[in-house]
């Protein structure tokens, strides 16, 4: 039991460094926006998916063994498994999950989860900005 309490809390931080509250996929199943979306299937975070993981698909053992919870805790960061993502999401997104790495790591799980929903949140709602689209899927303010 303590373990499933363990993994609902860091259920929105997942292994990479991703903030997945700000996730298209997490956001459009949340919000039921699914259909107004054109999205047939949506996501719970990256713990409840497990086998989903991307690190998971990459062959990475330590997490899929779960050896580790977070990829700062690998003696091989970064790996050439991250290597893609990371770049994708720093030059598509501004993402930095080398970054959000070392914040987990220095401020905790929970701290650092505080601190996402809080730089995620709308001005002009308080909802989320969804981090692919740039814009907040409560009232469609453009980030």
């Amino acid at each position: 039991m303590m373990a499933d309490k363990k993994i609902n809390e860091m259920n929105l931080a997942a292994p990479c460094g991703m903030y997945c509250g700000t996730c298209r996929s997490y956001l459009v199943l949340t919000k039921n926006l699914l259909n107004k979306k054109g999205y047939k299937v949506g996501c719970e975070g990256c713990r409840v998916r497990n086998k989903n993981c991307v690190f998971i698909k990459k062959n990475c053992t330590l997490i899929r063994k779960q050896q580790i919870e977070f990829c700062y805790q690998c003696d091989k960061l970064p790996c050439a498994n991250r290597d893609r993502l990371d770049k994708k999401y720093k030059e598509k997104y501004g993402i930095d999950f080398i970054e959000n790495l070392k914040r987990l790591k220095e401020v905790g799980v929970k701290e650092w989860l505080k601190e996402q929903e809080a730089k995620w949140k709308c001005p002009q709602c308080g909802g989320t900005i969804c981090v692919h689209d740039r814009e907040c899927f409560e009232c469609g303010y453009k980030y």
